[in-house]
């Protein structure tokens, strides 16, 4: 008896006392996470696929679950999108999505605003020369510092000023017009 009560413990601990993850792909991603001294949910997950090949699998962090894209958008507080790359890939090809994105879901004077940041977010990819199977890329928005970029942890230059910037980078992924639509709809919980 005392064995079984000990047995049912553990099972309510781990139930309940740990973080759940969602699984994709094999990528793990947390429930909840802790940014800039604000819980995060996990907003949705997604994979980033051509046919056969994947590339990432990705997972938006905000303070509050939504289903809506501007609202995602227009959430104030720290925010954060996960990709855990599943591929090798050249940091090249990584800056040309980026652009095709940006292009496809800001307008000519919208991406003029932003070029300095676009720029120099080119440039610190371009760096990289190579994102590797495993490598998780965050790109997290903390008011009053601004985006920054992490690879496995480590931020890579100084932070990225203005909301209208991460906004910007948040559309290449759920923007009107994303780079993948069953990506879109998995970072909203839309499936």
């Amino acid at each position: 008896m005392h064995l079984l009560r000990l047995f049912l413990s553990a099972v309510l601990f781990l139930s309940f006392g740990t973080a759940r993850a969602v699984v994709i792909e094999g990528q793990h991603f947390d429930d909840n996470i802790r940014l800039a001294d604000t819980d995060l949910v996990l907003n949705g997950t997604g994979l980033r696929a051509v046919a056969w090949f994947k590339g990432y699998a990705a997972g938006l962090y905000l303070r509050e679950r939504t289903k809506a894209a501007e609202t995602a958008l227009a959430a104030d507080g720290p925010k954060r999108l996960r990709m855990k790359m599943m591929v090798e890939v050249e940091s090249k090809e990584f800056v040309k999505a980026f652009g095709k994105g940006m292009r496809r879901n800001l307008q000519a004077a919208e991406r003029a605003a932003l070029s300095d940041r676009i720029e120099r977010f080119d440039r610190s990819v371009a760096e990289l020369l190579v994102l590797k199977k495993g490598d998780v890329v965050d790109l997290d928005w903390i008011p009053g510092r601004g985006m920054v970029l992490s690879i496995n942890g480590r931020p890579r230059g100084e932070p990225y000023a203005g909301a209208p910037f991460y906004a910007a980078i948040l559309k290449i992924f759920i923007g009107p017009d994303p780079v993948d639509d069953r990506l879109k709809a998995g970072l909203l919980g839309q499936t």
